[in-house]
């Protein structure tokens, strides 16, 4: 991406929130309470949570409300009774809320059901905060193609990337010599492979440093975020993938660096709090005042690295495989691990065998092009399909 100032309208900014009752959204509306008057709620969406989409859309009185799952639109009306907000329900209900027009719109869905409406909001030229790197993952060239089209400002929110855009020269990028990605290494980052064969989803989601939503979280424990990463940081910096490092920092203090041909090192410090970066896209190009806990390095005293274990976490290897494949290859990687990490948190599957299930995937599929969003899709579906008859058959191999 390119680090150009936006026009900046006058308050109140139009927001929009795909996805408003993640973690994401919710810590993007606890920004936005500090300070209504400075913003007009737009649209508001959620997949399936009918109450929590319904009390957000009261508070900030937002004009349009879309729940994905159809069959819960009758539900979602009755609990807006008597309220401003236009209701939608579907997966086209979603789309329309992302064309919606607002200044500025919050990518919040997780997976690749963010695709179609992120491509939306950047079509219509908004400035959007990207949380869902699955949308690059999935639809990097396409997203990049729009973005190019339209004049959209891409923002990334994910902690690491928003770190690297703050510390990053666009304007002589010939003298970045490598990003480094750090990584707090999740919940097993000394757990022995016997040990992780154990693992369950609770202790799976139990981020030892950050409030994440469960998928999230597995990710994390598998490492396959930081691999994900790695795929969205190609295409927000565009360097090659050799240029791109991952360091585990356990503290989760220093979310990301920027290395330079002279030797330099930058990076961007911060508690570890996703309000941190959501505030920066959400005030950019200016920035606001936000609660998180200030940094207190006297107190942490100790800050340690170490080089991610590819023994004990395969998704970082598989991810670079599939970059490096490119096409329809990260596309693939992303939908078998959607499907691995719901079936371990069906209690389906045991922890380990979500790379194995991504890693069968990746190999009985072809890699063919992505060049729109039904190739992204139709691909994403297939490799969905492949998945879950792998993990049928592991489960009948149990």
């Amino acid at each position: 991406m390119t680090k150009t100032e936006t026009d900046r309208k006058d308050a109140p900014r139009r927001i929009t929130i795909l996805g408003s009752t993640g973690s994401i959204g919710c810590s993007t509306i606890d920004l936005i309470k500090r300070d209504p008057e400075a913003y007009k709620v737009e649209a508001l969406t959620a997949n399936r949570n009918v109450d929590a989409l319904a009390e957000q859309a009261r508070l900030l009185d937002a004009q349009f409300v879309a729940i994905g799952d159809p069959d819960r639109y009758e539900d979602l009306k009755l609990a807006l009774s008597g309220s401003n907000a236009e209701a939608a329900a579907g997966p086209e209900a979603i789309v329309e809320a992302a064309a919606r027009g607002a200044d500025w719109v919050m990518a919040g869905i997780v997976g690749a059901a963010g695709l179609e409406p992120t491509l939306e909001a950047v079509r219509q030229g908004a400035v959007v905060a990207l949380a869902n790197k699955e949308c690059l993952v999935c639809g990097g060239d396409l997203m990049l193609d729009e973005i190019s089209r339209s004049g959209a400002t891409l923002l990334p929110v994910d902690s690491e990337h928003n770190a690297i855009f703050q510390v990053f020269d666009f304007d002589r990028r010939d003298s970045v010599e490598k990003i480094i990605l750090t990584a707090s290494g999740g919940p097993f980052r000394t757990t022995s492979i016997e040990d992780m064969a154990k693992v369950t989803p609770a202790e799976a989601v139990a981020h030892p440093n950050w409030d994440m939503g469960a998928k999230i979280s597995v990710d994390s424990a598998t490492m396959m975020n930081k691999g994900l990463e790695l795929i969205e940081a190609y295409y927000l910096f565009g360097l090659p993938e050799d240029k791109i490092d991952i360091l585990v920092h356990p503290q989760s203090i220093i979310h990301s660096m920027v290395a330079y041909v002279d030797g330099s090192v930058l990076a961007q410090l911060g508690s570890p709090d996703m309000r941190t970066p959501i505030s920066y896209t959400l005030a950019w190009p200016q920035r606001m005042v936000a609660p998180s806990a200030r940094l207190d390095l006297g107190k942490i005293a100790t800050l340690t690295f170490e080089p991610p274990d590819s023994e004990r976490f395969p998704a970082l290897r598989l991810a670079r495989e599939a970059l490096k494949a490119g096409g329809a290859a990260p596309t693939i990687l992303n939908a078998s691990n959607e499907v691995a990490v719901a079936g371990f948190l069906d209690n389906n599957l045991g922890f380990l065998d979500i790379p194995r299930i991504v890693t069968e995937t990746l190999e009985k599929m072809p890699i063919s092009a992505i060049r729109s969003v039904d190739d992204a899709l139709s691909v994403d579906n297939e490799a969905r399909h492949i998945a879950r008859d792998i993990m049928t058959e592991t489960r009948l191999r149990v």
